[in-house]
């Protein structure tokens, strides 16, 4: 990956379930004009990579709300 970090791995606890919860690291970058949130698992196997919608440009709490949202159609299904 070659491209600007917005914000470096940050490790997340989300909860998918009342029974499960999943620990994982996301981190956000942007290459060329393209935003991407990365998201691998505790042992740093990739999960997901977004590419986010042009513009858009979230805080922290943000990002890991759409992280749950993309674990849930990904990990779950």
């Amino acid at each position: 990956m070659s491209g600007t970090i917005i914000q470096e791995w940050t490790d997340a606890q989300v909860c998918l379930s009342a029974e499960q919860i999943i620990d994982v690291k996301y981190r956000v970058y942007r290459k060329a004009k393209i935003h991407f949130l990365e998201i691998h698992d505790a042992g740093d196997v990739p999960i997901h990579t977004l590419k986010l919608p042009d513009g858009m440009r979230l805080d922290r709490s943000s990002y890991e709300v759409l992280l749950r949202y993309i674990l849930l159609d990904v990990v779950v299904a």
